[in-house]
């Protein structure tokens, strides 16, 4: 091991709170204690307890998921995690070679002793042993034994590089329970982790993590579907409601109620007049006539185009229903094809009050009233006709 002070420093006591570096193996190690960071061939490294703090981490990710999803997990890291290392091999003439130097550098770093027993080029096999990993050394302190995962993970990525082909890894020896080292048989195979997964979840082998996953889901997607519900219950309230505003303007606009004078009001009535039309415009021109202790109420028809019996007997009855509250009913603006159609249906309008247009029919609610209209004597109102 060689202690080396930082460039600064070289040559100098080296100052309070700068990098100290240090030879290992021949690989550099930084220590920069005032950032509370380490550094490992430049990259940023955490130093753990492998009997304390590595086996409870490892120990409370198993609980969680089980020791197959364990594994796998970790086989899978390991898998993603040889980008360095094949770049490091690939410097070197051979695999061989870079697997030699790799392995110092492993060892430098507290992943135990690499060796690549053999390799087979032509089946695309090969062989590894791990001497004092990590993972044999923390699965000791806890009496366990589940496999060295990340290291299989870690070969199997290497020769997948090498062969160009999908590797898996078997461990065929365990120290954690007393073989002297860990080995792993690396060969071609259609095994996956994402397969594997598949197959757990396939199975009866899930965990309370799967449980707890499957439950977290099903709570995500109820609480979705409430909010779902929700806005859609909002929405159609909305709709309800724009439709109540959109038919109660729609009244309104098929029924205008018109103070044109004190006591006197007008109703133009134009296009079809069905049932239901016919009851609003009752209740509302009856409450009119009430409100505003109207006199007479003109119905102009001269939007009307064309009647027919039902039409002419909702007129008669919001007629008749006018004065029996005392007010004069007056229709305005009937249409020759209107009024030819009304003697054919048979309708009697001879006793109530008929003008030949709006303008006519106010001219006569004024004489009636006594207002003086351009100068022209107020007189008495025609019973028939205005």
């Amino acid at each position: 091991m060689t202690m080396v002070h930082s460039t600064a420093t070289k040559g100098k006591s080296r100052a309070q709170g700068s990098p100290l570096r240090v030879q290992v193996g021949g690989v550099e190690v930084t220590f920069e204690h005032a950032r509370g960071m380490q550094f490992y061939m430049g990259l940023p490294t955490v130093t753990m307890w492998t009997e304390s703090s590595m086996a409870g981490l490892m120990l409370g990710m198993q609980r969680m998921v089980g020791t197959e999803r364990f594994n796998l997990a970790l086989q899978s890291g390991g898998r993603d995690s040889v980008d360095g290392d094949w770049e490091h091999i690939q410097s070197y003439a051979t695999f061989e070679e870079g697997m030699r130097s790799l392995a110092k550098v492993a060892a430098s770093a507290g992943w135990g002793l690499w060796e690549l027993v053999s390799i087979d080029r032509e089946r695309a096999e090969a062989r590894f042993r791990c001497k004092n990993g990590w993972e044999c050394v923390y699965q000791r302190s806890l009496d366990v034994c589940w496999g060295s995962s990340m290291m299989a993970g870690k070969f199997a990525g290497l020769c997948t590089r090498l062969f160009g082909k999908n590797c898996w890894a078997q461990q065929t020896a365990f120290q954690a329970r007393g073989d002297d080292a860990d080995e792993f048989w690396i060969r071609p195979s259609d095994v996956t982790v994402e397969g594997e997964i598949e197959r757990l979840l396939g199975t009866d082998e899930a965990t309370r993590a799967d449980l707890a996953v499957a439950l977290e889901k099903l709570r995500r997607e109820v609480a979705e579907r409430r909010e779902t519900e929700e806005a859609l219950r909002r929405s159609e309230q909305e709709k309800v409601y724009l439709i109540e505003q959109q038919k109660q303007t729609i009244q309104a606009l098929s029924t205008p109620i018109i103070q044109v004078w004190d006591g006197v009001v007008t109703l133009p009535i134009v296009g079809m007049l069905g049932s239901t039309r016919a009851e609003t415009i009752m209740v509302n021109l009856l409450q009119v006539i009430v409100d505003k202790s109207a006199q007479y109420a003109i119905l102009d028809v001269t939007g009307v185009d064309s009647v027919d019996a039902e039409t002419a007997d909702h007129i008669v009855r919001i007629m008749r229903a006018v004065e029996l509250l005392g007010a004069r009913a007056i229709v305005s603006g009937i249409r020759p094809k209107v009024a030819q159609a009304l003697v054919e249906i048979g309708v009697d309008l001879s006793a109530l009050g008929t003008a030949a247009n709006l303008q006519e029919a106010l001219k006569g609610c004024f004489r009636a009233m006594g207002v003086q209209t351009g100068g022209a004597p107020a007189v008495s109102m025609s019973r028939r006709r205005i």
